[in-house]
């Protein structure tokens, strides 16, 4: 059975044609999800859903446990993840409402564990391109089916928040290239495609964050209230991508961990070998 996760806000699992509807609590070694998971049927494929910040948003972005969100994502057999994010936009083309299906990440965070490695075990993977082509490729698809406009590509600036960028900031990172910017992403796609997940982002452009001369100032009244207008089309993105979603992979994300752990065998500490079993035992 295929099973595709979906990360991002509460209401997202609301969805009408999801059937046999249940909640999941997982435990991982890494501590606990940000909630419980919900699991449900999407015709022939298995959805498996989680709100980012938990029920009723009690988490900031850097209180997330990314760690434990993949990992329990993994547990439940999911091989494909979207992710759908509020984002700033950085360019003027890209108008609140605007979708973006991005391509790159850039990061700007300062303290998140943004790995599986450690304790004793060391793991390096390939993150050139840091999302699922072919995720990505269904994905916009199904956003221009459900009547979005639609950005292919794009460079997806990660900071630490909760606040947000000043105008110095905001028009550095606009300087760089980047097209929009977030807080949540990163360490979010490491940690999938460590997990050997198919990761891709469904960016909602809520605001022109601060850069914008003739636009207010990014507030969060503002992004709720786009939020709300696009959580409708964020779940016919996902209805129409569930069902053209392959269950059969032959991109680079199903085999990311095959030579990444360098670590001597002899050497692993049993601790942490028994940690990653689901991730690493197939290689071990």
């Amino acid at each position: 059975m295929n099973v595709v996760g979906v990360i991002g806000g509460s209401g997202l699992y609301e969805m009408e044609g999801l059937e046999k509807v249940k909640s999941v609590k997982v435990e991982t070694p890494f501590g606990d999800p940000s909630d419980e998971y919900v699991t449900g049927m999407l015709g022939d494929t298995k959805m498996v859903f989680l709100p980012r910040h938990g029920r009723g948003h009690r988490l900031t972005p850097s209180e997330v446990n990314y760690r434990a969100n993949i990992f329990g994502m993994k547990k439940l057999g999911a091989e494909w993840i979207i992710s759908v994010s509020a984002v700033g936009s950085m360019k003027e083309k890209i108008a609140p409402g605007h979708i973006v299906i991005v391509d790159q990440f850039f990061d700007r965070t300062k303290g998140r564990p943004s790995s599986f490695f450690g304790n004793g075990i060391v793991g390096h993977v390939e993150f050139a391109d840091p999302v699922c082509a072919d995720l990505s490729r269904v994905l916009s698809g199904a956003a221009r089916k459900a009547g979005a406009t639609v950005h292919e590509g794009g460079t997806y600036i990660c900071i630490e928040g909760p606040q947000f960028s000043t105008r110095a900031e905001s028009n550095i990172y606009r300087s760089w290239g980047v097209d929009v910017i977030g807080m949540t992403n990163i360490p979010e796609a490491k940690l999938a495609r460590e997990a050997e997940i198919c990761y891709a982002t469904v960016a909602l452009s809520t605001d022109y964050d601060c850069w914008h001369a003739t636009e207010e100032s990014v507030t969060v009244d503002m992004i709720i209230e786009t939020l709300r207008n696009n959580v409708k089309t964020a779940r016919e993105i996902i209805r129409n991508a569930a069902p053209r979603i392959s269950a059969r992979r032959g991109c680079k994300c199903a085999s990311a961990l095959k030579f990444a752990a360098i670590t001597d065998r002899s050497v692993m500490p049993a601790k942490a070998k028994e940690d990653l079993s689901l991730l690493l035992g197939k290689y071990l």
